[in-house]
């Protein structure tokens, strides 16, 4: 993994040298390191610093001027609407990949000869970025034989890890990168789909909504294991904690297998199973399912029911009329209530 440390000194010693305000981003935009504060500063840096990480709309800004591809330092003019002084982008580039951003606010002093004697060290500033990348591609490697269904895989698993562990299943985002490698210290993570984490039990959640929100997507985390050899029990959990968050939004965006109730049960249904228990609602067009659902997610309560549809409590009578007309159940008998509702809640999870 990167020093953190190191990362900080190399930023030091930029601003010094150039006279500049400098920040060190990863390429997902998120704050690494900073330097110490030279002449006047804007609302951008000031929030990067303070929520570490850039807003999108002042990352759509940025990434209009091709820093995602430039080979050199990329000069970005003020904009007074969002707030933007004029800075420098140099790309943190090693092998032609892009691992990140060094941000220079630029007052007219930053001449291309005076940029030129800093480029030693935002080579080595890339040069940690790319070890860390590939630590944690190596990591990887062995994580995914360690979550391994299959025993004889997991007994090759050329990693130590140290329990307690949970894991993590997070969805990827085609528009959005995470740089995995700035995770917590501790944290391991593979690649896929979805992404898995391996992660000390007390760092599991924080891990989750870090690489969640870069993602915009949801997660799921498995139950603790004492034991790391049952930590792809805690992945195949985590896994079918991610369903459930990506269909029930009362568990969304980050659902946690302990919390998730019968919905467990849910989640370990196979296709068929699911396909026979949806069987029983699918009478049900989309607005008399929703009713039901609604309706037996209250409780019965027909009041709040009313109000969270916004309907009339007559249109409610008739319409969960219906609905027992079409599924021939009874809504007032317990088992036929129950299948209804698993019914429901087995179409969610097979859209």
């Amino acid at each position: 993994m990167h020093n953190s440390a190191d990362l900080q000194e190399i930023v030091d010693e930029i601003a010094a040298r150039l006279g500049a305000s400098a920040t060190l981003e990863d390429r997902s935009f998120r704050l690494l390191a900073y330097g110490a504060q030279h002449g006047d500063i804007d609302t951008v840096r000031q929030e990067s610093i303070l929520r570490r990480r850039a807003t999108g709309e002042v990352r759509a800004y940025f990434e209009r001027y091709g820093i995602a591809r430039a080979g050199g330092p990329v000069r970005i003019p003020a904009d007074a609407a969002l707030k933007v002084l004029a800075r420098v982008c140099w790309p943190l580039r090693h092998r032609e990949v892009t691992y990140g951003y060094l941000w220079l606010l630029d007052s007219g002093e930053l001449t291309d000869d005076r940029l030129a004697t800093a480029a030693p060290l935002v080579a080595r500033a890339a040069a940690a970025l790319a070890q860390e990348a590939r630590s944690r591609q190596d990591l990887g490697h062995g994580l995914r034989a360690l979550l391994s269904a299959d025993p004889e895989e997991r007994a090759a698993a050329a990693i130590e890890v140290h329990g307690p562990v949970a894991a993590v299943a997070v969805r990827e985002s085609q528009e959005r990168v995470a740089a995995l490698w700035t995770l917590p210290r501790g944290v391991l993570a593979r690649p896929g789909s979805p992404v898995a984490l391996l992660a000390p039990a007390h760092l599991a959640a924080e891990a989750a909504r870090t690489l969640q929100s870069a993602y915009g997507t949801a997660a799921g985390i498995g139950a603790t294991r004492e034991d790391p050899a049952d930590a792809w029990l805690s992945w195949r959990e985590a896994r079918q904690a991610l369903r459930i968050a990506e269909h029930f939004p009362r568990y969304s965006p980050v659902a946690l297998w302990a919390d998730l109730g019968v919905h467990r049960l849910l989640a370990r249904l196979g296709p068929a199973d699911l396909r026979e228990l949806a069987a029983e609602t699918e009478a049900l067009d989309a607005e008399l399912a929703q009713t039901v659902e609604v309706y037996l997610d209250r409780g019965g309560h027909v009041q709040k029911s009313a109000a969270e549809l916004g309907i009339h409590r007559q249109t409610l009578y008739y319409r969960l009329g219906k609905a027992e007309r079409l599924t021939h159940r009874d809504l007032s008998d317990g088992d036929d209530r129950l299948a209804l509702h698993l019914g429901l809640k087995a179409a969610r999870l097979r859209a």
